[in-house]
């Protein structure tokens, strides 16, 4: 089955800078550059079926393009970390984007997202390091901030059960309409890659 979830990809410039910020932190798995991305809602493993219907809901969604701002690097899991995150601002248009996946999630049946929704982009798994590295690791590069870019699409990814932080592939991508203000009601979008029907089966085959 296909493990699927939707995102904002990362531009190849902030993907660099953020790149900057690897190493230094013993037992980190870094995220590979191209696979950082916001990511919008979890699906999981769902049917073919499902997918099928996902992407076909997610293509009726018309919304205005947006900023998205990093606001710091963080971590995530407390006393116990696990992920080194860029923070994202929270902004109007991401939260509404967010919300109108969950509504398109909840009314195929899926179970709602137990999780709040707090945007990032993951840099690096950290369950291997110890939290004095984690903290020293912050100290030293927890300032960075300030850049930015337009959100023109979201997409459709997929990822392999077995694999954490990528690679992952892009199923469907779905245009912001850069004519809509920010926030803008439902229409159809416009998908830049082939239709996710007839695609799923044959490169999900096996995977449990």
């Amino acid at each position: 089955m296909p493990r699927l979830f939707t995102g904002l990809e990362v531009p190849e410039d902030l993907g660099l800078s953020l790149s900057f910020l690897r190493g230094g932190l013993v037992g980190a798995k870094w995220i590979d550059p191209e696979n950082y991305h916001v990511t919008l809602r979890f699906v999981g493993d769902v049917g073919e079926g499902i997918a099928v219907e996902l992407a076909r809901e997610f293509a009726r969604i018309r919304r205005g393009r947006f900023e998205v701002k990093i606001d710091g690097v963080t971590v995530f899991g407390g006393r116990s970390p696990h992920s080194l995150v860029a923070r994202v601002a929270p902004s109007q248009a991401l939260t509404d984007l967010h919300g109108e996946h969950e509504r398109i999630c909840q009314r195929l049946g899926l179970p709602a997202e137990p999780r709040r929704f707090t945007p990032h982009v993951t840099i690096a798994r950290c369950k291997a390091a110890s939290a004095e590295g984690v903290a020293q690791w912050l100290a030293l590069r927890g300032g960075f901030s300030g850049a930015s870019f337009t959100a023109e699409r979201f997409v459709l990814f997929s990822s392999r059960a077995s694999r954490g932080g990528g690679p992952y592939v892009v199923e469907e991508a779905y245009d912001l309409d850069a004519a809509t203000p920010a926030g803008g009601g439902m229409g159809r979008g416009v998908p830049r890659v082939p239709p996710i029907v007839g695609r799923l089966h044959p490169r999900f085959a096996g995977i449990a």
